[in-house]
């Protein structure tokens, strides 16, 4: 089992930045793989950003490409995922997952946390 908690969201001005954190707890083996996720009101849960636990390799989606970027600290036991030049369609609960592959799927995560809310607005 791997506990998850978010913290970091709040309201914050167009091209304002914003650090979200993750804390996992529990069996954070070297073969975990640390994402996260979003989701807008109406909208589906969609792919952000995903970084394995051990080896630092990262990916992105095209809507976050140069703005976000993710990193994890061993000693702290978390992932980070610094945001830039936020936009108001950045506004959404962002959710930490934790799975044993690298995937851009919700369903490939076995581990989630209940999310931070991020609101980017004028």
């Amino acid at each position: 089992q791997v506990q998850l908690v978010e913290s970091g969201g709040r309201l914050v001005q167009p091209g304002g930045s914003l650090r979200l954190s993750c804390v996992a707890s529990g069996r954070t083996t070297g073969n975990l793989a640390m994402a996260w996720f979003r989701q807008a009101p109406g909208k589906d849960r969609e792919f952000v950003s995903v970084i394995t636990w051990s080896g630092g390799r990262t990916s992105y989606a095209d809507s976050v490409e140069g703005r976000f970027t993710i990193s994890r600290d061993y000693a702290k036991n978390t992932v980070y995922l610094q945001m830039n030049n936020l936009e108001p369609e950045d506004t959404a609960l962002y959710y930490c997952a934790a799975g044993y592959q690298i995937t851009f799927v919700p369903a490939g995560y076995a581990y989630w946390g209940q999310g931070t809310q991020v609101t980017v607005s004028s």
